[in-house]
């Protein structure tokens, strides 16, 4: 297809022609030219009169079949006590942006590291929800990297998210998605017992679960029926009230392509560790710890977490380190590569919404990193 001058039709006043060229044109255009007085110009589209070579058409062709490589942008959502402007989550979103060639934003919810304690987590996933709506930047799909309790939020998206974006991979470090059985970022120091004996007594009333953000993952082992009853977010995120079950939620979690869950080797503020991989106690004791696949979410696929496993999509991974304290290494090779895994042809490349920008933005967080980047420095808890 192309525009250009060429020969007017006989009828047509005030003709301009230029004898050589290729293109046939079917009306006058109205708008005199302004260097050819009395003239008048006809644009026009058509087809031309000479076929492209057979060799032209067939590269072009070839062209559009090449895989690319596009990586779909991501979310962090950081833990508990922290805020997105902290420089430790600001220098790992910038990081892993670097690496893998994604746009990459830390999601911030309310002033991010009071309210992080504060606010319900049904409040702060609804919040979460429609911030990630509003990203037309997200439209076509997106990853989430959650840190801690902000695995809670990532979650939430996927499960209760209506109209969101799809989320692709979640990759998850030290998330507490079976529960935790004391305070976190407190241990096992007396006043730790002391606080975790207070809260044990009303950790399941309507003013703890509407004004301590952790209570809403606080699943007391030897306390189940009261969890169940009082417990407004973990009971219901991981499809444990047996009347309320909601297949929607298990539909959409199954969905993921990846999951990716890590956990700390020397993690003392998840109690227990193994919650990062789903492991918990079994009701009414805490003697013994229970592998994911042997807990009940697990083998009657409450969540649809044992269809993902099946599938291969599930990947255990455990890292050396106390609570995310992470290494570079372990960055590069356990969340990259679920950041930049797409596979494109150069046709659908130029028919996805925004990847021209995509590609400009990678390439230029690429560049301003190069030089940021070059000595070693403190990101969340990562070591070098």
């Amino acid at each position: 297809m192309a525009v250009g001058m060429g020969r007017c039709p006989p009828d047509c006043p005030n003709q301009v022609q230029k004898p050589n060229t290729t293109f046939r044109f079917s009306s006058c255009c109205s708008r005199v030219s302004p260097k050819i007085p009395g003239a008048k110009l006809t644009i026009t589209i058509n087809e031309p009169t000479a076929m492209a070579p057979p060799l032209t058409l067939f590269i072009i062709f070839a062209f559009c079949l090449i895989p690319l490589s596009y990586s779909l942008p991501f979310i962090v959502l950081h833990g508990i006590s922290d805020k997105c402007t902290n420089r430790g989550v600001t220098q790992f979103t910038e990081l892993l942006s670097s690496w893998s060639g994604s746009q990459g934003n830390c999601i911030e919810i309310g002033d991010g590291a009071w309210d992080s304690w504060t606010m319900p987590l049904f409040q702060q996933t609804a919040i979460a929800c429609e911030k990630v709506k509003n990203m037309s930047q997200l439209s076509d799909g997106y990853n989430i990297v959650g840190l801690s309790q902000g695995n809670m939020i990532g979650r939430g998206i996927i499960e209760f998210c209506e109209g969101g974006p799809p989320v692709k991979n979640l990759i998850s470090l030290a998330g507490p998605h079976a529960g935790i059985a004391a305070i976190p970022l407190c241990g096992f120091l007396p006043i730790c017992i002391l606080l975790d004996a207070l809260v044990k007594l009303e950790i399941y009333s309507d003013f703890l679960q509407d004004h301590l953000a952790p209570s809403g993952y606080y699943k007391i082992p030897t306390d189940i029926p009261d969890y169940l009853k009082g417990c407004k977010f973990l009971p219901k995120l991981n499809n444990e009230i047996v009347n309320e079950r909601n297949s929607t939620y298990k539909e959409r979690f199954a969905s993921l392509e990846n999951l990716v869950l890590i956990m700390f080797e020397q993690d003392s503020v998840l109690v227990p560790k193994e919650t990062s991989w789903f492991g918990y106690y079994p009701d009414g004791s805490f003697d013994t710890l229970l592998p994911a696949q042997q807990t009940q979410l697990y083998t009657e696929d409450w969540i649809g977490l044992k269809t993902l496993d099946e599938a291969g999509k599930v990947k255990f991974i455990n890292v050396t380190g106390s609570h995310l304290e992470i290494s570079r290494s372990d960055m590069k090779k356990y969340i990259v590569p679920y950041l930049k895994d797409q596979s494109l042809t150069a046709m659908q490349l130029m028919t996805t919404k925004s990847s021209s920008h995509k590609w400009v933005s990678s390439m230029w967080n690429f560049l301003m990193n190069m030089g940021r980047f070059s000595e070693d420095q403190p990101l969340l808890s990562v070591v070098y």
